[in-house]
């Protein structure tokens, strides 16, 4: 089984088919439960909002990630979107608001 990627965005890494369905927080905690994971979040806010909310250490991650067929991928999606080039703290981003995805590639 492929790690289970983390990423703070829903982004469209490769060539493919792909679904993005809402989930609920309890839905991402069960997901991620006994996985290995792969983190692509790329700042220290967001991955300690994760690891607070999922329960589980979500580093952080600066990588370049391409995701495999047959891979998932829990989504952190921010409600709104921060002014360009600035980091949130935790407080700004719980305030943003938040939903959890699931983005899986099917092809």
């Amino acid at each position: 089984m492929l790690p289970i990627a983390i990423l703070n965005a829903s982004v469209i890494t490769a060539d493919g088919t792909f679904t993005l369905t809402t989930i609920s927080l309890d839905e991402a905690r069960e997901l991620i439960r006994d996985r290995e994971i792969d983190s692509a979040v790329g700042h220290e806010s967001t991955a300690t909002l994760l690891s607070t909310l999922l329960g589980r250490e979500i580093p952080t991650n600066r990588q370049l990630f391409s995701q495999a067929v047959g891979q998932q991928a829990l989504v952190c999606k921010l409600a709104g979107r921060p002014p360009e080039g600035v980091v949130l703290t935790l407080e700004e981003l719980k305030e943003i608001g938040y939903s959890f995805k699931l983005l899986e590639r099917v092809s």
